[in-house]
């Protein structure tokens, strides 16, 4: 009888060791609301890595074999939802959470460092993320202020140096406006009054598209999710506007060419859709397949930024000090086969942003 419960115990220990894993990611963002489909954007990359991994067998991380589950929550891109979320998302002992917006981010970025701790995956281009240097994010997108002097220098030279604001209300919306005013007046150009509307909330442009256009502007800065900056853009057009957009990055040109017509956004600049950056083929295929839309960055580097953390994972050899995976988001950039790898990049900086390929 000894000998039998001693066998038994054995295996046990063996089961044990070679079990399954089920690690949770958890995600707080804007699935309902004005800014859903950009929210569902995100979640649906990270889903898909997820689905990927999962469907490969999943990691081995130590004597585990580890898959994950992704547990999502509704912020309506409210910050202070965000911080319920994610203290409800640590309460069932979750240590990896994406964040797809600048609000929301800036709300929990404290709340990282303090007991349970997490590693915030954030899906913004917002500077002052970076600028916290806390040392538990990860910010997926190129910091927004790269894009300013380009995108001014090419519509004052190809309009003129009048410019009104119409973007959104969002604080994010507001960082981007000032930034776009700053570099324009720096550049000799005037700025009209701010005439921002909530994206997120408005139906009809035409009041607010009207009292930017009554200033004569040369062009328009805009932007918010890419469905209500098409409609910003249809109602100026409608009105007879013949110059050019500076589109914030959060709208896509690839979701707005197939709300209105795409002359429309003839003398516009933004950020290049992901079809047309080298080496997404693959990507666009696989994800037209599983979701029937076009992919844009959302979905490209939330889906890129999991498959990195599953490898830092693997690298660090754990799936619960969320400091020792941070550490190894580098090096699992660098590691990280083609097969999982959306846009190129060098790996991740030591303020844990990407390094992107040149």
């Amino acid at each position: 009888m000894k000998r039998i419960g001693f066998l038994a115990l054995l295996s046990l220990c063996a089961g044990s060791a070679l079990a399954d894993k089920v690690v949770n990611i958890g995600f707080s963002g804007p699935l309902s609301g004005g800014a859903a489909a950009y929210g569902k954007d995100t979640l649906s990359g990270l889903q898909m890595a997820v689905d990927t991994l999962n469907k490969s067998g999943g990691i081995k991380v130590g004597n585990d074999k580890v898959t994950f589950k992704v547990v999502s929550l509704d912020d309506r891109y409210l910050p202070n939802e965000t911080a319920t979320n994610v203290k409800r998302l640590t309460g069932q002992d979750i240590q990896f959470i994406f964040v797809p917006h600048a609000g929301g981010i800036q709300a929990v970025q404290p709340l990282a460092i303090r007991d349970p701790e997490f590693l915030l995956v954030a899906y913004s281009s917002e500077p002052k993320i970076l600028a916290a240097n806390n040392p538990l994010t990860f910010m997926l997108p190129p910091r927004y202020d790269n894009y300013a002097q380009p995108f001014v220098a090419t519509e004052m030279k190809t309009f003129g140096k009048k410019l009104a604001l119409v973007g959104t209300s969002s604080a994010y919306g507001k960082q981007w406006a000032d930034l776009i005013e700053s570099e324009w007046k720096k550049q000799g150009g005037t700025v009209g009054r701010d005439n921002a509307v909530d994206y997120n909330t408005t139906v009809d442009f035409s009041a607010a598209v009207t009292k930017a256009l009554s200033e004569k502007p040369d062009v328009l800065f805009i932007g918010g999710p890419s469905q209500p900056t098409a409609l910003v853009i249809k109602a100026a057009r409608e009105q007879g506007f013949k110059g050019g957009f500076i589109v914030m990055d959060q709208a896509k040109f690839e979701q707005m060419e197939t709300v209105i017509p795409k002359n429309y956004l003839d003398g516009s600049v933004g950020v290049l859709p992901t079809r047309d950056f080298p080496g997404t083929q693959s990507f666009v295929v696989q994800y037209q397949r599983a979701y029937k839309k076009i992919p844009t960055s959302e979905a490209g580097l939330n889906y890129m930024g999991m498959n990195v953390l599953a490898k830092a994972m693997e690298l660090a050899g754990t799936t619960s000090d969320p400091r020792k995976v941070r550490a190894q988001l580098d090096a699992a950039a660098k590691a990280l086969p083609q097969s999982k790898t959306v846009y190129k990049v060098f790996g991740v900086t030591p303020q844990a942003t990407w390094t992107p390929s040149s």
